[in-house]
């Protein structure tokens, strides 16, 4: 009976942790909309997060939609079908690659900045030393980088959706032999604004994962380095995991009927 028992551990592990989990996010959402606030804090959240990923996002979304343009067109070209190569790279950027590659990108560069500099701060006592100045840890280090991620990461999207679109034109017009304004006019007739509603609700929830679990691991750090260490890389595997996990959810929500 070990086998049973040790598929029991995992499961209660598991459960735990999903519980833990749960219970940080409930705890931060009450600090969002319970004062204090702290703006200035918020504000440079909304800077890291947002303005200074542009570059990454920016640079991801314009290979990703010229490499898709390029893929599509030989593989239509299979069929005698190359003229869809504008409606499917729109629809492919807008609902998908542009709020997953936006939201694996924020998990890469946010989270993981996120949770290496909680960590490192409850490490060296930083937190322990707001717990002494009446400053609660959450709603001082959690609440606004939450909220700004929630916020900013839908931007990023709608940003990333359209120089990914971007990407697809310049290499069809450029490369493909496609008229410029017929692949302008067969993008915008063919993307339906559920296709941009999804897109950006996906970079709320996104925003929210990614913010989350840099803020639970950090909080939840071991000592020393090492506990640095894997605070930052467990956040990372679990932001990453949990969004596209999230995206087939949506997916599935937004576009079952």
């Amino acid at each position: 009976m070990n086998w049973l028992a040790a598929i029991g551990r995992v499961v209660l592990g598991i459960l735990a942790a999903i519980g833990r989990v749960s219970q940080f996010a409930g705890a931060t959402l009450s600090h969002m909309i319970r004062p204090p606030f702290y703006p200035r804090e918020f504000g440079l959240a909304l800077l890291n997060i947002g303005w200074l990923s542009l570059p990454v996002v920016g640079l991801t979304a314009i290979f990703t939609g010229g490499a898709l343009a390029l893929q599509i067109y030989a593989g239509g070209a299979r069929f005698n079908a190359e003229a869809v190569v504008p409606q499917i790279v729109a629809i492919g950027m807008v609902r998908e690659l542009g709020p997953v590659l936006v939201g694996l990108m924020i998990a890469a560069r946010v989270t993981s900045s996120i949770a290496a500099e909680i960590a490192t701060m409850k490490v060296t006592e930083q937190i322990d030393a707001l717990v002494t100045l009446s400053t609660h840890p959450m709603k001082y280090l959690t609440a606004p980088r939450v909220l700004a991620a929630t916020l900013v990461v839908p931007i990023l999207v709608g940003v990333g959706d359209i120089i990914g679109i971007f990407g697809g034109y310049a290499v069809a017009t450029g490369t493909l032999g496609f008229n410029a304004a017929a692949y302008v006019q067969n993008t915008v007739d063919f993307l339906q604004l559920r296709d941009i509603t999804s897109s950006l609700a996906k970079g709320a929830v996104f925003g929210w994962i990614a913010a989350l679990m840099g803020c639970y691991f950090g909080m939840n750090s071991g000592r020393g380095a090492q506990g640095v260490g894997r605070a930052t890389k467990g956040s990372v595997e679990a932001a990453a995991v949990l969004i596209l996990a999230a995206n087939f959810v949506l997916t599935g929500v937004f576009f079952s009927l």
